[in-house]
């Protein structure tokens, strides 16, 4: 199981997604607006739009909210110029991070991103260091309860998924980019109930850590996460379900 689900699994049994919710509205609002000023603001013709903007709708982002975001980004609205900048670092136990970062000022952000990482055992990496050890995909995240597993895979061969994995408490289904908002339709349109709809970097393989290991990991992405720049960070990590265990008592 990729690091990303590992993660965000962790993420919502200890609540951080809740105590968060202002610091994720924020950045989901930025990433509207960005892709609404690279690709223009047509839903229609603006496939990453598209995205960012059901993104925020799934979050509860409010509609009036993602609108004047949307209009920032085009310029009918005042808004600030973000730029995209991808990190790649490496966290404790040699686990590969990429970084998405969106700021108004790269000379603050460079630093910023190397100063969390040695302060937490990591280090920053050279552009091209980590980022062939992942591949872009669409992943949709659904809880167990009330799922049949072979019936979620009917849907997602006719919907165009690529895989569908049992991943502990939650099933995902994997899709190419391109294909992620029909998929997400097809599961709307079934009544099926999800957690969360993305885009992500998937690690090609993965590094099994042990509790230890594990903490010092999820702590540095943590602190990285806790960025206002920062929107996403990927790691080619794997945990036990025993190891799970233990970090959830904590």
């Amino acid at each position: 199981m990729s690091g990303h689900s590992k993660w965000a699994t962790i993420k919502h049994k200890k609540g951080a997604a809740d105590k968060k919710r202002g610091k994720l509205f924020a950045k989901l609002i930025k990433q509207v607006e960005v892709a609404a000023r690279t690709g223009g603001g047509d839903l229609d013709s603006n496939a990453t739009l598209r995205t960012m903007y059901q993104k925020a709708r799934d979050a509860s982002v409010p509609l009036d909210t993602i609108e004047r975001a949307v209009k920032r980004g085009t310029g009918e609205l005042e808004g600030v110029d973000y730029e995209p900048i991808v990190y790649e670092g490496y966290a404790p136990a040699g686990v590969a991070l990429y970084i998405d970062v969106l700021t108004d000022n790269r000379n603050r952000s460079g630093p910023e991103m190397r100063s969390m990482l040695s302060k937490n055992g990591g280090s920053l990496a050279e552009p091209g260091a980590v980022a062939w050890q992942f591949d872009r995909k669409g992943v949709v995240l659904l809880p167990k309860a009330n799922h049949d597993f072979d019936e979620l895979m009917m849907l997602a061969l006719e919907a165009g998924a690529e895989d569908l994995e049992d991943v502990g408490e939650a099933f995902q289904l994997t899709c190419e980019p391109t294909d992620l908002n029909g998929l997400r339709e097809a599961i709307v349109d079934a009544g099926i109930e999800f957690t969360s709809a993305d885009l992500v970097m998937v690690p090609q393989q993965t590094i099994e850590l042990d509790e230890k290991d594990a903490k010092s990991v999820l702590q540095l992405i943590e602190t990285l996460e806790d960025n206002d720049d920062v929107q996403d960070v990927f790691a080619n990590f794997d945990i036990s379900d025993e190891v799970m265990e233990a970090l959830s008592a904590d």
